[in-house]
């Protein structure tokens, strides 16, 4: 019997091609999304390290200058971060929807995979057919000449 081949071989290879793309394009929008929320953290850290700062001015007495600085750059280190955080969000929806794009990948190559393997199945159970088949010739094949040589001898 033939050797197996699917069909549809060159459509599963081409699937899989596309969702390992996808899956690589997930994964550079999730480092993006990393390297966001990290530079958050750091904005955080430095916003905290002013209002130290700032409660030390404060406390120690100083002009109304040093307090203005101070009152400017927290107040323009939360706008930053208010920044940081909308383009998170917008990192974080990109990142949902090329999930989903792998999801659907996922499931539509998997289809594919499922249809290969009940292919091969189809096709073992096949040559086991055609193995039995040809072992039954065999020996009825073996017995019918017996039994002519019986009869001539």
């Amino acid at each position: 019997m033939k050797r197996f081949q699917y069909r549809l071989e060159t459509v599963l290879d081409y699937k899989t091609q596309v969702l390992d793309n996808l899956k690589t394009e997930h994964a550079v929008i999730m480092q993006n999304v990393n390297k966001k929320q990290e530079q958050i953290r750091s904005l955080r850290q430095e916003l905290n390290g002013y209002e130290s700062e700032f409660d030390e001015i404060k406390e120690a007495g100083t002009a109304i200058e040093s307090y203005r600085l101070f009152d400017m750059c927290i107040g323009r280190m939360e706008e930053i971060i208010d920044e940081e955080k909308e383009r998170l969000k917008v990192l974080r929806k990109q990142e949902d929807q090329k999930k989903q794009e792998v999801i659907e990948a996922k499931v539509d190559t998997s289809r594919y995979e499922k249809l290969r393997e009940r292919k091969f199945m189809e096709y073992q159970r096949a040559v086991a057919k055609a193995d039995e088949l040809f072992v039954e010739e065999f020996v009825s094949g073996n017995a019918l000449r017996a039994r002519r040589y019986q009869r001539r001898g």
